[in-house]
């Protein structure tokens, strides 16, 4: 049933909210990984443990150089104590001297 008055013509709604914070460049990227020391972050959830190996030995065959913190270093990115981990993080990968982090998995 139409609506009275109505011509047809409706206004237009976007879904999504104003932006709130500025946007920010992005880190440049590095020329290569030889060298550099990589964290590996997770969530615990998956097979990140399994991924985590075969990303590293074909990355150490491609970069021989490159040097991985295991995630187990971290804790868990996600979950009871993601609070915790997430604050300590900047500092976590400044005292390894990291280059570049991984963030991976999920479901």
């Amino acid at each position: 049933m139409p609506i009275p008055g109505n011509d047809g013509h409706y206004d237009v709604v976007w879904p999504r909210t104003a932006l709130q914070i500025a946007t920010k460049a992005l880190a440049p990227r590095l020329d290569s990984l030889d060298g550099k020391t990589i964290a590996e972050l997770w969530d615990y959830a998956y097979r990140g443990n399994d991924v985590y190996e075969w990303m590293e030995v074909a990355l150490k065959a491609r970069f021989p150089g490159v040097r991985f913190i295991n995630w187990r270093e971290f804790g868990c990115t996600h979950g009871k104590d993601e609070h915790a981990v997430l604050a300590a993080l900047p500092q976590r990968l400044k005292d390894f001297g990291v280059d570049a982090a991984i963030s991976a998995m999920g479901n």
